[in-house]
């Protein structure tokens, strides 16, 4: 081969090893942006916010700005989703399954929501691809199930020892949730329902609660609180782990495919305790780090195609 030849070949491996890295970079900086929006939960709930102040940071501003993209889509059918099958996924993925998430914070650490949740998520995944798609499950897939649940047994023990009840019912709380939304990724399969468009569908139905909020003095408690802090909530909640992560995600599938950014949610429990160590001084316990530690294998095995 001739290096006339030799740079041609460089040449023309360079637009496929772009796409990759940037996809790579986006499927991390959306971890990332999950992660930041667990960590501002904790601190929110820490400085005063109810979890109900954190539902609307969540989804209004996000609501506000998506409204022309639902009004071009199309209002009387949502969308092409259906306003039926609309309000379901607004339960299952949207505020409902957010309050009860947020009320778990209120009665275990950020570590325990950040590994119970998307763990739960993986094997109520896992379990309704079985009985409701009738997919294949494979023995890595099963036995990354099993690891699993062995992860979210080592930290259910440090509730049970160490927290107590109010512990227990925090981890159940996530549990539940981690549920929801695996039911939640569930239709939009069985359903057909992009992602993006079951996001901003959610986000403008979303903004329904806000009257409620608005009578029953919602907002001159959040402005209690101060412009920063409210702010702090706008960019974390609204922004950062709301469309700029599901943007960036949507990215990353793009460039990688499924198989491939389907690691990066995985990396989300890791970060977040990375993430409260470094920004609100929490330290994961040993129990919390073996428990992680024993969850992200469960989460590699249960990737593999094998």
């Amino acid at each position: 081969m001739d290096q006339r030849t030799r740079g041609t070949d460089a040449l023309t491996q360079k637009p496929d090893a772009t796409p990759a890295l940037l996809g790579i970079v986006c499927g991390l900086a959306a971890a990332l942006f999950w992660a930041l929006g667990f960590a501002a939960t904790r601190h929110g709930l820490k400085a005063g916010f109810t979890p109900v102040d954190l539902l609307v940071h969540r989804y209004v501003w996000s609501g506000i700005a998506f409204i022309p993209l639902v009004l071009r889509a199309g209002i009387t059918d949502l969308c092409g989703i259906g306003w039926g099958r609309g309000l379901v996924l607004m339960v299952l993925g949207g505020p409902v399954m957010s309050l009860i998430s947020y009320t778990g914070f209120l009665f275990v650490p950020l570590g325990h929501g950040s590994v119970i949740q998307p763990s739960s998520a993986t094997l109520g995944g896992l379990l309704l691809a079985a009985l409701v798609l009738k997919e294949k499950i494979t023995a890595s897939r099963l036995a990354g199930a099993i690891v699993i649940v062995g992860g979210l047994c080592v930290i259910g023990a440090e509730s049970i020892g160490h927290i107590g009840a109010d512990g227990v019912q925090g981890d159940l709380i996530f549990v539940l949730t981690g549920f929801m939304f695996a039911s939640f990724g569930m239709l939009l399969r069985r359903w057909h329902v992009s992602a993006y468009s079951a996001a901003i569908v959610i986000n403008v139905l979303s903004l329904a609660l806000l009257p409620i909020y608005l009578v029953t003095g919602g907002l001159a408690r959040v402005a209690a609180l101060g412009l920063t802090e409210n702010a702090l909530q706008a960019l974390a909640q609204g922004i950062l782990a709301g469309p700029a992560a599901l943007y960036l995600f949507a990215v990353s599938v793009q460039r990688l495919g499924v198989a491939r950014a389907a690691v990066f949610p995985a990396c989300v429990p890791a970060l977040t305790l990375l993430v409260a160590w470094l920004l609100l001084g929490e330290h994961p316990t040993s129990l919390q780090m073996a428990g992680l530690a024993t969850v992200l294998c469960g989460f590699w095995l249960a990737q593999r195609q094998g």
